[in-house]
Formats: C-alpha cells, structure tokens, sequence
C-alpha cells in the first residue's frame, strides 16, 4: 500500500526537534558521502500576466531507505511592497489553493511508499535548517532575538530558533504589514514564555539583538551593513535578504551546501524578475558562496563553529535540498504509520507492469 497524508495530519506529528535530528544525521551522511542530492531545477514560461514554474529537486537517504523527489507546479507573481519586490505565489488551482507534492520511494523495492504536500514538510525543514546554523553561530548566551517577517516561514524559523536556543528571552518581530506581526505575535505569545515585542521598523527590531532571522518573499536585501553590530548573528532563508556589503563585513558566512542558485531554464525572452536586475538570485554572481564553508561541514566538524564573543556571523539558505526532502517526508512517513495516520492506496495505482 502507498501511504496519503495530508497537512493537517503531518502538523500533529512532525515536531522540530525530530527535524533538527533527522537533518543532522543527513548532514553527517552526505559529509561522508553515503547520502545524495540534486540541485534544485527551475522550469518557466508565460503564463498570461504571470510565469509559470515547474520546480523539482530529490533526493535519496540510504539510511532510513528512501528516495523523494518534491514537486512545485507554481503560478508566480512579484509585486513591489513598499521600496522592495517579492517573489508571491498565487493559489490558483481550484479552490484558491497551491500545488506541490513530495513522492517517497523505496530504495528496496522501488515503490512509491507515501505521497504528501510539501507545504509543512518544506515549513519545518527549513527552519530546522535554519536552527542548526544558529546553533553553532550565534553566541550561547543570546537573550534577544529578532525576526524579520511574519509569515508562514517567521514561525517555523521561530520555532528553530526556540528549540536551540530556549534561554532567548525577548522575541521582536517587524513586518511591514502591522496587522500580521500584532497576530503573529499574539498567537506565538500563547505557546512560549517568551517576551514578544511586535516594532515599527526593521532598525528597531535588529538594534542590539543578538540573534536575527530573516524570514521574508523579498528578492531585495533588507538587512544592510549598518544593521549588523559586533557579536550578532544573522541568518536568511535565502541569498537576497542580506545585502552584499553586510556579507562581505561578516568574520564567518556559512551557506546551506553551496549550490548558490537552482539550475534554470526558460522561455526565451521571458524576464524573470529574480533572476534579473541585481536581485533575487543574482547575489549569488556578486558574492562567492561557494568559498564559504557549509551547514554539513560545520556539523561534522570539519569547519569551527563561531570561535569568539565579537564574531560577526551569518547563516545563508542559499538553497533548499532534495535530500531534506527524503529525510523530512521519511520520518514523517515513519511516524504517520506508528501513529496509524493517513489513507493507504493500492500501490499498483503507481506502479505497472510495462517496462518504462
């Protein structure tokens, strides 16, 4: 039987400490080279006053069995909000909704073993992702943390940032949508202890905080030089949300593996606002992340961690991992059966008898 989940069913049983765990142990296989990774794959198009993208990346974790590939069939717009453009897209599948699937095989047998949305699979690996280069770059002793945006993504990078680092104690979060950080800091206000201090400004969140996550859509940088003071920590979900000049001030930037940018092709003469004009993906061609160190380094020890109270240091996503993708789906394919959660399907729905 293939194994159906849904998100509603994979947010009860995904913790982020199961996912900080599980990407450990993947990091430490793909140092020794037992676990693989695709570059990410970008495919656009028109798609009326839209663009059309077929993203795909896998993955395969030999050591919990599994192969996955993750799907995005995505429509995607960038509208400027307030002196920056972002990367938004829309749910235009019927019922307002989104489309994007991860597909778990069997290295045994070959089998679709489970088939689930990415949505919070993809929410949790990244802030765990996140987590684990806050863990080894931010100081020990940091009381204030500073989350810049307020969305699907600021949560999870929020929960990261709690399970590694649970002595922080003042949580100030800036968006420049008012309404959705006053939400956003009510409802996480309920399940941590924390202080949570929604502000007016990006200055005001960052001064004098010890730890700063960028959690944006933004393909322009939002965190600059002048922002980053001595002992502090910064990391970003992607390349663009810090600016060159903070990178190139940082005594230490380590990236996720170092893939920089997905692999793209296009229609001709389609422009891509990310990929175009010194934004979005373009900061990868002006900053060499592929001389910094990585998140598989640093945990296998490999790299040093942060080495003094005064460090500048930065944590860069520059791009997500088929393989997070096989270990997240897996563990959380492993614990939907322990749990006897989900809807099982005949396999040979998915599977044939012709050769391919």
């Amino acid at each position: 039987m293939t194994l159906i989940l849904n998100n509603r069913e994979i947010t009860k049983i995904l913790s982020m400490d199961e996912c900080i765990d599980a990407l450990t142990d993947a990091y430490l296989d793909f140092v020794s080279g037992v676990a693989v990774t695709r570059r990410r794959s970008d495919t656009l198009v028109p798609s009326g006053e839209s663009i059309y993208g077929l993203k795909t990346m896998d993955g395969i974790a030999p050591s919990l069995g599994v192969g996955a590939v993750r799907i995005n069939s995505d429509i995607v717009t960038w509208p400027k909000v307030g002196d920056s453009y972002r990367r938004v897209k829309v749910p235009a599948a019927p019922g307002s909704r989104y489309t994007g699937l991860i597909l778990v095989f069997s290295t045994e047998t070959g089998e679709p073993l489970a088939i689930m949305p990415d949505g919070v699979v993809q929410r949790m690996r990244v802030g765990a992702t996140s987590a684990l280069g806050t863990r080894y770059l931010a100081r020990t002793n940091s009381r204030t943390a500073a989350i810049i945006g307020s969305g699907w993504q600021a949560g999870s990078q929020l929960l990261g940032l709690l399970t590694v680092r649970p002595e922080v104690e003042v949580v100030r979060v800036f968006s420049p949508n008012p309404e959705n950080v006053g939400r956003f800091c009510s409802d996480w206000s309920q399940q941590f202890n924390q202080n949570f201090c929604a502000v007016d400004s990006l200055v005001e969140a960052v001064q004098g905080a010890d730890i700063v996550l960028c959690a944006t859509s933004s393909i322009d940088s939002l965190f600059e030089v002048g922002h980053f003071e001595a002992g502090m920590h910064v990391g970003s979900i992607k390349p663009p949300e810090i600016s060159r000049q903070a990178l190139q001030l940082a005594d230490s930037v380590c990236v996720h593996v170092g893939h920089g940018k997905p692999l793209l092709t296009q229609a001709d003469d389609l422009i891509v606002p990310d990929h175009s004009g010194g934004r979005g993906w373009e900061i990868s061609d002006e900053f060499d992340f592929a001389a910094c160190p990585t998140l598989p380094e640093l945990i296998s020890g490999a790299v040093k961690g942060r080495v003094s109270a005064q460090e500048r240091t930065c944590f860069v996503n520059d791009l997500g991992l088929g393989l997070q993708f096989a270990v997240v789906a897996g563990i959380t394919m492993r614990l939907a059966l322990s749990a006897g959660v989900g809807q099982d399907l005949p396999t040979e729905i998915f599977t044939q008898l012709e050769h391919p």
